[in-house]
């Protein structure tokens, strides 16, 4: 770059000059097959193309000199003028093959930027025309031929100022090595304008020009030089056919080159060459018309495409809520119509076990199976999560119920996903438009029947009924009201005694929560834990729980000293287990009372822990530090053995169903006998629960049990006689 630059100092017409300027070229042309070489870009047969075209430049160049210096003068027109002739083709065809990248077979033609080339061509090409090609054509006194090659060179430069903006307008191709080649290539138009001015004025001065065409060359063994020519492979951007404002400002100030041409020769007095003008002004009409045609047919069909995005979930390409809630409003207005919703049981399973992306996958799958089993007129969506939904338009209750069934029966079969073998099930709500014309109130009836369907079973379907409502309005309510009864103090706690046997001397308690409503009197926990553990009140209520029981076991240790109870339980819910922090929580709760975490019993049920995930990650969490695990009413759940190898478990308490009847002759102390061989054999504590006879503490431990508890040794009390006699075992 430098020497371009300090090419003018040179003496004009010297050997030196003649030998940089060439030597130059020829290095440059060098340069560009060694790029290409190095770089590998896509389509090195263009670019091999392009430098033969700089080539024949150059060698235009070497002619033009080594005439001049045999013939004493520059003829002209000359063999050189047919090599820059000769150059042109190579250099177009090369710049376009360089600057387009990697094809690609299902790429779309960027007509919008060869009809912004096709405008800017053609308001250049008119001002060449007016003001250089026509003048030159209609001068008599030089020769046609020289004529000709004088209009060559500003017609090919139009052509060249096509390739550039062509080069520029294409989507997704401004990379440094393209503007580089464009660089180049407005460095010789320029000169080149410059130079047919200067010489109708026999103003040539080579210096200042042909260092500018020296830097042309720079820049095209730049662009070949620099790693960018390897381009990553990409779809041709969408917003090819957008109007940036640098393109609108370059169309605009081409359409409006008409009425400057008007304007000019207005000025100068010239002949207006209507002709010219009036075909320039027709085809820029023609082709902005073809420009924002394009644009307005682009922006329709972005436009649908958009709204239908807007209607399809992107995952599973069902229709949304929104499509749905149109649909229904349709089919309401039409008359009879069906909506079942329906979620998958256990689907977060699927995903804390394999990831988030097999859970995609078995949702796709899902809504393949659930489209594959409706009627053509049916709409299934996706509600959000693994919520669905389905609209049988035209159906009755009959045919609902049917193609219910028929749903639960698709995906009755495993689902194969990412080498899985899933089994899902789901839970179905379903409800008519009896007694109704609002598409809101279906969907709400058919969530009503949908939660009645989850507390009856996990694989059944449940139609609307005006009695779930009340059943719904009532969890509702005393929802409301817990709320109320937690801010206000409602609840309390109580302990029952876990005793060692034979003696019967407390050794543990179990915290229990009680609720006295103002109004209600007491409310069984049967009735308050189901409805906030669907609400969500149970994480809250679940925490003050934790800190009223360990501050209560504080207290009591300072209080009695070695008649104080060794350890406290703690029940705690599934959804508090799947609550992320759950075991920091725990571990805080520790802290601030000073309480020993193996002083702290978490009591678990089988089916909170069965599915494995988020909530046996918190039970291992929580036995990591120090506090001990307990599983609670087992035999009751899903009674699985292996469990008790994958969950870290230190107590078995044993259910009160296999406690009732051991005292009686038969098979009824078989299941009991077994659980606690199982406890001993595998080292853990077992405690037996419910025992309301002295009979069957007795038996208990005849057969190897070493705890118990249940009204028999003591209910729950806020304050459990810990100094008093115990219940012995007779």
């Amino acid at each position: 770059m430098l020497v371009s630059l300090g090419y003018p100092l040179l003496p004009e017409g010297s050997v030196q000059s003649t030998v940089v300027y060439n030597g130059l070229g020829f290095v440059s042309v060098l340069v560009i097959a060694l790029g290409v070489r190095r770089n590998r870009p896509p389509n090195p047969g263009s670019w091999y193309l392009f430098a033969a075209g700089v080539l024949t430049f150059v060698v235009a160049d070497v002619v033009y000199e080594v005439s001049g210096l045999i013939l004493g003068n520059h003829p002209y027109p000359y063999w050189d003028d047919a090599l820059y002739f000769l150059a042109y083709p190579m250099l177009w065809a090369g710049l376009l093959g360089a600057s387009r990248g990697r094809r690609r077979y299902d790429r779309p033609r960027d007509l919008a930027g060869a009809i912004d080339a096709a405008v800017i061509a053609v308001g250049v090409g008119l001002v060449y025309w007016v003001f250089i090609i026509q003048p030159t054509l209609s001068d008599n006194g030089t020769p046609m031929l020289t004529r000709l090659v004088t209009v060559a060179y500003p017609t090919f430069d139009v052509l060249m100022c096509t390739v550039v903006t062509r080069m520029l307008t294409r989507a997704g191709s401004r990379s440094p090595s393209v503007l580089l080649l464009a660089a180049g290539c407005l460095l010789n138009l320029a000169c080149d304008v410059v130079w047919t001015l200067t010489e109708s004025f026999s103003e040539y001065s080579g210096g200042i020009i042909n260092s500018g065409f020296l830097l042309g060359y720079v820049a095209w063994a730049a662009a070949a030089l620099h790693p960018s020519v390897r381009p990553h492979t990409a779809a041709l951007s969408p917003g090819g056919n957008d109007f940036g404002r640098g393109r609108l400002s370059l169309l605009a100030a081409c359409t409006l080159l008409v009425p400057a041409v008007l304007f000019i020769q207005g000025v100068r007095r010239d002949e207006i060459n209507w002709m010219a003008v009036g075909i320039g002004a027709v085809a820029l009409f023609l082709l902005v018309l073809a420009r924002v045609a394009g644009f307005a047919g682009q922006v329709r069909e972005q436009s649908v495409k958009l709204e239908d995005l807007a209607m399809r979930d992107e995952l599973t390409g069902l229709a949304n809520r929104r499509l749905f809630e149109q649909s229904v409003t349709a089919a309401v207005a039409a008359g009879e119509a069906q909506v079942c919703l329906l979620d998958l049981n256990g689907f977060k399973t699927v995903n804390d076990l394999y990831g988030h992306t097999v859970g995609d996958r078995l949702l796709v799958a899902v809504a393949e199976r659930l489209s594959g089993a409706l009627r053509d007129q049916d709409v299934v969506a996706r509600m959000g999560g693994d919520e669905f939904a389905v609209l049988m338009p035209g159906a009755d209750a009959e045919d609902g119920d049917v193609i219910c069934r028929r749903l639960a029966e698709a995906l009755r079969e495993p689902i194969s996903v990412s080498g899985h073998e899933l089994l899902v099930a789901a839970t179905f709500g379903i409800a008519d438009t009896a007694g109704t014309g609002d598409p809101i109130e279906l969907l709400r009836r058919a969530d009503v029947a949908m939660y009645a369907a989850k507390e009856g079973g996990s694989r059944q379907h449940r139609r609307y009924s005006a009695d779930l409502d009340d059943r719904a309005g009532e969890a509702a309510r005393l929802g409301v009201e817990m709320r109320t009864g937690m801010d206000t103090g409602q609840f309390r706690m109580v302990y029952q005694p876990i005793v060692a046997l034979p003696e019967g001397r407390t050794r543990y308690v179990e915290s229990l929560v009680r609720w006295q409503h103002p109004e209600r009197g007491f409310v069984s926990p049967a009735e308050f834990v189901p409805v906030a553990e669907q609400n969500g009140l149970i994480v809250e209520l679940g925490e003050w729980i934790l800190r009223t029981a360990c501050a209560q076991f504080v207290v009591w240790r300072d209080q009695h000293g070695v008649h104080a109870p060794q350890r406290i339980s703690v029940n705690v819910s599934a959804r508090q287990l799947n609550e992320p922090g759950f075991a920091a929580v725990v571990a805080e709760v520790l802290e601030c009372s000073g309480m020993p975490a193996d002083h702290l019993i978490v009591e678990v049920t089988e089916t909170a822990v069965f599915g494995g995930g988020t909530a046996v990650q918190a039970v291992k969490d929580l036995s990591a530090l120090g506090v001990r695990i307990a599983l609670d009413d087992f035999g009751t759940g899903h009674s699985s053995l292996g469990l008790l190898q994958t969950v870290p478990v230190d107590v078995l308490k044993v259910d009160k169903s296999f406690v009732d009847n051991l005292t009686m002759a038969g098979r009824h102390a078989v299941i009991a006998t077994a659980l606690i061989q199982v406890s001993n054999g595998l080292g853990l504590t077992a405690v037996a629960e419910g025992v309301e006879t002295a009979e069957q503490a007795a038996e208990l431990h005849r057969l190897g049990y070493q705890y118990a508890q249940g009204f028999h040794f003591g209910k729950p009390a806020a304050e459990p006689d810990f100094h008093g006699s115990a219940v012995a075992v007779v």
